[in-house]
């Protein structure tokens, strides 16, 4: 920077895939071990009551990028890569048909097979302001042609369609796949979260002299659970001695995997003598995966409606603005980046466009509230055992509606963060209340909601 120039913040925004609610030291973890992490959170503010814009990845990511709730963009699950069948028809446009065989009670819209290229993105609003943009890790909204470097980004380093690594080992091979997009073998056996940090810290070098946006978005902790095997053992017998289910030690190595990361990327910064015109912020994509992890006391796990399948951590760094081991409970969503981070660069968020994100500044200074009543949700496709839902959460009531099994699930999260009592049948007027409200928030989106399937063939 020129001498007297006024200095427009840095940026890093660390999504961290599949990472669950308490998988931190500072969220209440006894298992997994994250000092760097946690020094952020005693460094800055940590967010109790952080959502993440869907219960799986695609959605969130769409949501994080573009300001916008998932029902509006059309990206309401996780998107399908190639080898998964998801074909990128002749025509290119996204599939408008519903979906549903004969044992479907309702029709669902077909999901995106990506985020459509009209939507604005963070890089893109940044890039106007002189920003240097750098994807590194997972992107999974779309093929070829809606890339990172596509959406405004400069630099793209993995994101591609994969929603997962084939491998975690370099060169990142399985039977089916060979390497990430990006990220070509470099050094054999090297761990992918070791890689994704060389080049998060090679873009901070290039660019110490100019204001840059880092999405710092791990390919961890996703499936395959593949250990960092320099960290194995010690969580092997760790595993031995603690109580609780948290004590996957291949998953633990993961999620020490990342916080290395972080402290690398923390260290790199204060080499620069940057660190004090960075602002970092950190989360997940959704829950974590029940199996090799737990969420408790959060009921169930990711693709869930319930609170272990949305509620996210939230870590957010902002040298003299946040204070020192602070803690917010106000309910805040993935939608919320795009306009915090455009307001603190001086630039405003794309108008006209629908942005139902909330800049997060008076928050982060200290504040109790964002005017905002309600957060939503909208997940209308069936996945296993899970019925297209809806949700609304207003202050500190959760209604979950459903378009094919129960039609209604009411919760106090004030009194029952762990979802055990069911309250709709109770509570009547407080349902039809909170239904009214996410029926208007529906038709205000233009989500698509499932409709009643002629041909159903069950009761």
């Amino acid at each position: 920077m020129t001498s007297g120039a006024v200095e427009k913040p840095n940026f890093i925004l660390i999504n961290v895939d599949d990472l669950g609610w308490t998988d931190l030291g500072c969220f209440g973890s006894k298992f997994y071990e994250t000092p760097h992490i946690d020094g952020l959170a005693e460094d800055g503010m940590r967010f109790t009551d952080a959502y993440a814009a869907c219960a799986v990845c695609s959605p969130t990511r769409a949501a994080i990028m573009t300001g916008r709730y998932p029902a509006r963009l059309g990206v309401t699950d996780w998107i399908r890569a190639r080898f998964q069948g998801g074909k990128i028809p002749e025509d290119k446009k996204n599939p408008s048909r519903w979906v549903g065989g004969k044992g479907n009670k309702v029709l669902c819209p077909a999901n995106a097979l990506w985020m459509e290229s009209s939507e604005l993105t963070i890089a893109e609003l940044l890039n106007s302001a002189g920003y240097r943009s750098c994807h590194i890790g997972k992107w999974h909204l779309g093929a070829d042609d809606w890339y990172p470097e596509k959406q405004g980004f400069d630099e793209n380093y993995g994101g591609c369609d994969y929603g997962q690594p084939p491998s975690y080992h370099d060169p990142f091979n399985n039977k089916r796949l060979e390497g990430i997009y990006g990220l070509p073998g470099r050094k054999k056996g090297q761990y992918l979260t070791d890689r994704e940090s060389d080049e998060a810290l090679g873009f901070i070098e290039r660019n110490k002299d100019r204001p840059f946006f880092l999405y710092f978005a791990n390919y961890a902790v996703h499936t395959p659970i593949q250990a960092k095997q320099s960290l194995l053992e010690k969580y092997q017998e760790k595993a031995k001695q603690v109580k609780g289910r948290q004590k996957n030690a291949a998953y633990a190595t993961m999620v020490e995997s990342v916080d290395q990361a972080v402290g690398r990327i923390r260290a790199k910064l204060e080499e620069l003598k940057i660190s004090g015109n960075t602002v970092i912020i950190f989360t997940s994509d959704n829950g974590g995966l029940l199996g090799p992890t737990d969420n408790a006391p959060l009921r169930s796990g990711k693709g869930n409606p319930y609170e272990g399948g949305i509620r996210v951590p939230l870590i957010v760094h902002w040298p003299d603005i946040t204070r020192a081991e602070s803690v917010s409970a106000v309910p805040v969503s993935s939608v919320d980046y795009l306009p915090t981070i455009c307001r603190a660069a001086g630039i405003k968020p794309p108008a006209g466009v629908g942005i139902d994100g909330i800049d997060l500044m008076p928050v982060i200074k200290g504040g109790d509230s964002l005017g905002r009543e309600n957060i939503f949700w909208h997940f209308p496709h069936y996945r296993g055992r899970i019925m297209p839902y809806s949700i609304v959460r207003s202050g500190s009531w959760k209604l979950l509606k459903r378009y094919a099994g129960k039609p209604y699930e009411l919760f106090n999260l004030a009194e029952d963060i762990g979802e055990k009592e069911e309250l709709s049948e109770k509570m009547p007027d407080k349902v039809k209340e909170l239904d009214a409200k996410l029926g208007e928030w529906l038709k205000e989106t233009g989500a698509k909601v499932p409709r009643l399937n002629p041909d159903y063939a069950g009761k």
